[in-house]
């Protein structure tokens, strides 16, 4: 008899597991209360990558008058929705229809445990109930929202809400100055609104190398955005047209609309998780093992809920492997996930991208490092595409020479990141990347230079 295996969302991890789990002859059903595709991916990541690279579009023709050309842009807003709407639909029957070539049975409602080896789906058509001897959980998560934030939908927003927004923004207050804030400051920036962005800390993105922070804000200024560093928002207000955001120093900012982009809340309440046993931690979150297994054996968390790296590729990856393991699998070679080696990458103008070990933990951790960096103001390439702003940051052990992590800040960033992250994954030496031929002009030449 085939293993009966239910996944409650999908999302990457859920559809992966699923279309893997599928091929390899699991009999699967997927339960998906929104979009399968996953409601975040393309809801939020994929319109939002859609719209920045309009913005990206608008930028190049600005940076095409210097480099001879006459031309001339203006943004087209209906047509740039029906542009999101269309790149959205497609992914998603593409889901739809690689799911369905699997034999994969997909249910559009809620589903919940009713004991570790039962889940009932709640559809419109009713209820049923259906016996696992397999559970994957993931249901993704949802934006934070504190009691303060209005939320209406038409001037102060979520995430959610803007992709696209109502209406372009005429000022636009981000709250938020993590990857989600900066990407949406760039965004709107490039869209022709003007941006406020209110940042908790001293720096945008905290959690990022100060370097790498100093480059985007930087880029900001230029562009005009306001930063108003140091402040937490407190409070919201509207008035007609026109909302009004207080902070806890006493500093306030009038804008158009207001966009809060301050985390986000796994979805692990109404799973049943406490009929079937699963621990949930006071975070929400449904923690995992290397397997992704939760503390029941044969029911495995991934994705947002797991409360690991909240990126669509790693959610992915932990579908496969927990899919690989549900099919015994592992009984072969199988490589176990290395979240400290997950690359990742924000859209920003410049893209900024970074895998492995971190510059400053390291140090704090008393950790000798070889940090070697090259700015692409001395790249040829960069010089010929007229953008040589950034640069490339190696890590590497001193003694063996074994890439240990990276940084890049620049255009393409999310692509040349790669070549690092398969140096780290694969334990890599400098020398490695040195001896590769490779093309000139380049920007990847700037890996090799700063590998040397």
């Amino acid at each position: 008899m085939s293993v009966r295996f239910v996944i409650i969302g999908g999302g990457p991890a859920g559809n992966t597991a699923a279309t893997v789990a599928a091929t390899l002859g699991a009999e699967v059903t997927l339960i998906e209360r929104d979009i399968v595709g996953g409601a975040a991916h393309l809801w939020d990541c994929i319109p939002s990558k859609a719209m920045i690279a309009t913005g990206g579009e608008l930028a190049e023709i600005d940076r095409a008058r210097a480099m001879g050309l006459a031309a001339e842009g203006r943004l087209d807003f209906p047509a740039l929705k029906e542009r999101v709407a269309s790149i959205e639909s497609r992914l998603h029957e593409s889901v739809r229809s690689l799911l369905e070539s699997q034999g994969v049975r997909m249910l559009h409602g809620t589903g919940r445990m009713i004991s570790p080896y039962s889940v009932v789906v709640t559809t419109e058509a009713g209820e049923e109930e259906i016996d696992a001897d397999a559970i994957l959980l993931a249901p993704g998560s949802r934006p934070r929202i504190p009691e303060w934030a209005p939320i209406d939908g038409e001037r102060v927003l979520i995430t959610r809400h803007a992709y696209p927004p109502p209406e372009i923004p005429e000022h636009l207050v981000v709250i938020g100055s993590g990857v989600t804030g900066v990407e949406f400051t760039h965004m709107f920036s490039t869209l022709g609104s003007e941006v406020t962005l209110v940042v908790s800390r001293q720096q945008v993105l905290p959690a990022k190398d100060p370097e790498v922070a100093a480059v985007l804000e930087e880029e900001f200024m230029r562009r005009g955005v306001k930063l108003l560093k140091g402040a937490r928002a407190q409070t919201i207000r509207r008035d007609g047209d026109r909302i009004f955001v207080a902070c806890d120093d006493g500093r306030a900012v009038e804008g158009s609309h207001a966009l809060l982009c301050i985390g986000s809340v796994p979805n692990s309440d109404g799973l049943g998780c406490d009929a079937a046993g699963v621990v949930v931690d006071d975070r929400g979150y449904v923690p995992g093992n290397r397997h992704c297994q939760t503390n029941v054996a044969h029911i495995y968390s991934a994705g947002d809920i797991s409360g690991r790296l909240p990126l669509s590729s790693v959610a992915s990856t932990q579908g496969r492997k927990i899919a690989e393991h549900v099919m015994g699998l592992t009984a072969v070679a199988h490589r176990h996930l290395d979240y400290d080696k997950a690359a990742s990458a924000i859209f920003t103008e410049p893209e900024i991208a970074d895998v492995g070990l971190a510059e400053a933990e390291a140090f704090a951790a008393g950790r000798k490092l070889r940090v070697t960096k090259v700015p692409f103001s001395s790249n040829a390439k960069a010089l010929i595409m007229g953008d040589p702003r950034g640069f490339v940051k190696v890590l590497s052990d001193p003694a063996t020479g074994v890439v240990l992590g990276g940084s890049i800040v620049g255009r393409n960033a999310a692509e040349l990141i790669s070549v690092i992250a398969l140096a780290v994954a694969n334990r890599l030496t400098v020398s490695d990347i040195v001896d590769s031929l490779l093309v000139h002009p380049a920007l990847a030449e700037s890996l090799a230079e700063a590998a040397s």
